[in-house]
């Protein structure tokens, strides 16, 4: 390759980076349920999903990080520091970051309508959607039965969840190492066991509830793991 061609080339590559840098905006980005903290949470990715995107508002809707699972043993990579930092940058950027604990942050409940670090605390909210919709913003622990009538059985459950990760974890190393893509098995058991099912039912049926009695629209919450609008 002659020098001309080299010069070129090396532009046209330095342009193509230059456009894979720009992130992608949205007017409001939520996240739930990351659990940082623990050896499951797929804190690459969304290291990656915050470096990509960005937004007028960042909604972090409960259990971003698992003080449950930090009680028992302590894990805290590198990269779970990077995600710290990622969201003090948005928001030290301009970003709007709102943070409503879920029932493994709970700790941070003692702070609700605090700001810290340029971070809003709250316990819940309401959101108005760029079509004028009236949207009740909060993690939805408080309408689990387990949570409110039995704590004691949560932890029993959260246990027996987090075996299941780490089995998803090794089950998916080999299937990455095999081509294939990443699968859920806490996704399959919930679509598959009639009580996961039912109790997923009557927790959104709950919430539904909860909306129209305020005379909201809708709901936006965490705390399933099960990803859905309705």
């Amino acid at each position: 390759m002659n020098p001309r061609d080299q010069f070129l080339a090396a532009g046209f590559l330095a342009s193509e980076a230059s456009v894979k840098r720009v992130p992608t905006r949205f007017r409001t980005i939520w996240i739930s349920d990351i659990h940082l903290g623990t050896t499951g949470c797929q804190a690459a990715r969304l290291l990656e999903f915050l470096r990509a995107t960005e937004s007028d508002t960042l909604y972090l809707v409960g259990d971003i990080i698992d003080g449950w699972q930090l009680q028992r043993r302590w894990y805290w990579d590198q990269i779970h520091n990077n995600v710290v930092q990622a969201v003090l940058k948005k928001a030290r950027k301009g970003t709007e970051v709102i943070f409503v604990p879920g029932n493994h942050d709970e700790a941070i409940r003692q702070f609700i309508d605090l700001d810290f670090g340029g971070i809003r605390i709250r316990d819940e909210l309401v959101h108005t959607t760029a079509q004028g919709k009236r949207m009740l913003v909060l993690h939805g622990d408080r309408f689990d039965g387990v949570i409110a009538c039995a704590k004691w059985l949560a932890y029993v459950g959260d246990g027996l969840y987090t075996m299941i990760l780490k089995f998803n974890q090794i089950y998916n190393v080999w299937r990455a190492r095999a081509g294939l893509p990443y699968w859920s098995l806490s996704q399959y058991l919930k679509l598959k066991v009639k009580n996961a099912v039912s109790y997923i039912s009557s927790f959104e049926d709950a919430l539904a509830a909860e909306a129209r009695k305020r005379g909201l629209d809708g709901v936006i919450c965490g705390h399933i793991h099960k990803p859905e609008i309705r």
